[in-house]
């Protein structure tokens, strides 16, 4: 499979030039990966490699402070592993909370005998069968 997408890939320039980008940044996360302490590794990931400096993003401050501290040996490890890599910028890319489960809001009297009427109107149709099913697990959970 590989092969064949490998070989589907690099018979068009620009989907060559992605696939080659992707392998470039596959190989620097796994070297990264390897160098970097694994508590800090684990925080953070190589964003892109632009005009020879890497970009790493982190999940805090904290992280960031520590990468930025060991920025210096990171970059020559990666000149003495082969990866022309002359800086690191290193990036806190904060992700957001998850958001709660919305919940669903009750469906007052009148609500239900509106819905229950206009589906006593309705000819036989999914519909129809979509509001009477609604119409029941409104009434079961209230």
């Amino acid at each position: 499979m590989t092969l064949r997408l490998n070989s589907y890939l690099n018979t068009n320039p620009e989907l060559g030039y992605l696939s080659y980008k992707a392998e470039q940044l596959l190989a620097l996360q796994r070297f990264y990966d390897r160098t970097a302490p694994a508590s800090l590794s684990n925080a953070s990931h190589v964003v892109c490699l632009t005009d020879y400096i890497l970009i790493v993003a982190t999940q805090n401050s904290a992280v960031a402070a520590k990468l930025r501290q060991l920025a210096p040996a990171l970059t020559h490890a990666f000149q003495d592993g082969g990866h022309e890599v002359t800086a690191i910028q290193v990036k806190v890319q904060v992700t957001p909370p998850p958001r709660p489960p919305r919940q669903p809001k009750p469906l007052s009297a009148t609500g239900k005998r509106q819905l229950a009427d206009f589906a006593k109107n309705l000819h036989d149709s999914p519909l129809k069968m979509a509001l009477n099913r609604l119409i029941v697990d409104k009434v079961k959970n209230d």
